[in-house]
């Protein structure tokens, strides 16, 4: 980078240090460097890799990466075998939840292990963009204060309309405030993902929302309805519900509710707050309020169930043994039960409990297979809790692509995200598109190098990367953020198993 240009992340970098109340040598603490060395960044006088900037992004909570025009991209040397251990990180999907339900706690909320993520910045961005303080330390550990009052009308809404999660806002922000504004949702592109079910589920609650020109439009006349049923039994709308229910007085019966894994993580850090929920992991849910909280409380999120099978489909797409560590094995226990139907063989630890004392983990062995895996005879599909989840289902199209046989995914629950599987055809695989729903695989596949731009949804995106694990010689991933949105340190997490991955920037 030139001289300029270092000056010029120098200033942004003292800036985002002094706005976050930050110091130096806080700073060289997070980064794991000396106080100096953060002297000499700031004056522009150190020489800054990409890496460093992605640290410095992480420390600060800011994605200084974005100074730059080009995209960040992967250059990933396939065909190398993965082996040793991989620790998850905890769930994204619950995070944001966590996230916005910290609204509902007048308190300090401090959440250990938390993951640091894109997803997770930009629901922080909103939180401080109307006056939440938000503080890390200890490398993964955030505490939230709100202030007296928030500052609605100041919301950011460029770092909203960047996540689908800030729907969850209006659950939390109905109790204190009778009019305010939501940037329209965003998040990966899968289709036609509808707000209706929020706005049936909302308005039990006295919640009047009209969408206007960029924005959803809230009013709050509260009500405490005594029964809720869902539109649809969605994770999102369920949490919309429960944090709507958990300060709301009373008692609220809700049916059709998602039983899903982010769902409970939710419903555990509500208990914490006093809230009394039973029915936890089925369809109905019996929540009793609490109408006003202020505590101090520590939860820590369980690890992601979508994150193990990632790695676990880059063990069995790269015929490699590894350990999968920390991984709540219920919530994919019938994904596990599929892979062992074509003939995969893993070992299982003893269970053990999670750091929020409720979820069972076990530690995951996953062997090689030596090119003997058998294609299913019947459809892999998701379905709703305890069904095969909908965010693991992509992770078996690498799978399904070194499998003997022809396999039928069926991508029901989304428009347009089996379309993007055809993107693997660009590095090798079979992949015949039968509707916007339902791809045919034909395996087994020797996966070739390719230079691909990421498609613009987290899990297609991350299958190309799988895939060029077991590509021989040199492929290229281009823009990578929508990957960045849902995975921590990916690229050196998978080095660490023996992946040869660099990241580099365009100019």
């Amino acid at each position: 980078m030139t001289t300029k240009t270092n000056e010029r992340i120098g200033d942004f970098v003292a800036r985002v240090r002094q706005e976050r109340g930050i110091t130096q040598a806080e700073l060289a603490e997070r980064l794991g460097t000396s106080q100096s060395a953060v002297n000499r960044i700031e004056k522009g006088k150190q020489n800054l890799s990409i890496e460093t900037l992605t640290r410095l992004s992480d420390a600060l909570n800011k994605p200084i990466v974005s100074l730059g025009s080009g995209s960040v991209n992967l250059r990933i040397e396939g065909g190398h075998e993965l082996s040793g251990s991989i620790r998850l990180k905890t769930s994204k999907n619950a995070a944001v939840a966590l996230l916005c339900a910290s609204l509902l706690n007048h308190g300090t909320t401090k959440f250990v292990n938390f993951p640091r993520i894109e997803e997770v910045f930009r629901i922080i961005e909103v939180l401080e963009s109307i006056g939440v303080q938000a503080r890390w330390s200890n490398g993964n550990d955030l505490e939230l204060k709100q202030p007296a009052e928030l500052q609605l009308s100041k919301i950011n809404a460029d770092a909203a309309r960047k996540t689908r999660s800030v729907l969850m806002l209006i659950g939390s922000l109905m109790h204190d405030y009778s009019d305010f504004k939501i940037p329209y949702a965003g998040g990966c592109k899968l289709g036609q993902r509808t707000v209706e079910p929020h706005l049936f589920a909302l308005e039990e609650f006295g919640v009047n929302i009209v969408a206007k020109s960029n924005d959803y439009v809230i009013s709050v006349q509260k009500k405490n309805p005594e029964e809720v049923i869902l539109y649809e039994q969605g994770n999102t709308v369920t949490n919309n519900v429960l944090l709507a229910a958990a300060r709301s007085e009373g008692t609220t019966y809700i049916q059709s509710a998602s039983g899903d894994y982010m769902v409970q993580d939710l419903s555990y850090f509500l208990k914490k707050l006093g809230v009394k929920i039973e029915g936890l992991g089925t369809p109905f849910l019996r929540v009793t309020g609490v109408p006003y909280i202020k505590k101090n409380v520590v939860y820590s999120p369980t690890e992601d169930p979508i994150e193990a099978m990632f790695f676990i489909s880059s063990a069995v797409t790269t015929d490699s043994e590894i350990t999968v560590e920390r991984v709540p094995y219920r919530w994919i226990a019938l994904e596990l039960l599929k892979l062992e139907k074509m003939g995969l063989k893993m070992t299982y630890s003893e269970p053990y409990k999670a750091a929020n004392g409720e979820i069972d983990l076990r530690d995951i062995t996953v062997h090689k297979h030596n090119g003997k895996l058998t294609a299913l005879t019947d459809k892999i599909h998701p379905n709703l809790y305890p069904g095969l989840n909908p965010d693991n289902l992509p992770y078996f199209v690498p799978i399904a692509c070194i499998a003997s046989g022809r396999t039928l995914i069926h991508d029901w629950m989304y428009e347009n995200r089996a379309i993007y599987y055809t993107e693997m055809t660009k590095i090798g695989a079979q992949v015949e598109l039968a509707d916007p729903h339902r791809v045919y695989i034909t395996g087994p596949t020797k996966f070739s190098k390719a230079d691909v731009v990421c498609p613009p949804a987290l899990r297609p995106a991350s299958l190309l990367l799988i895939g060029m694990l077991a590509a021989e010689g040199t492929s290229t991933l281009r823009n990578i953020y929508t990957i960045q949105r849902g995975y921590e340190d990916l690229s050196e997490r998978l080095n660490s198993l023996g992946a040869q991955i660099s990241v580099f920037q365009d100019l």
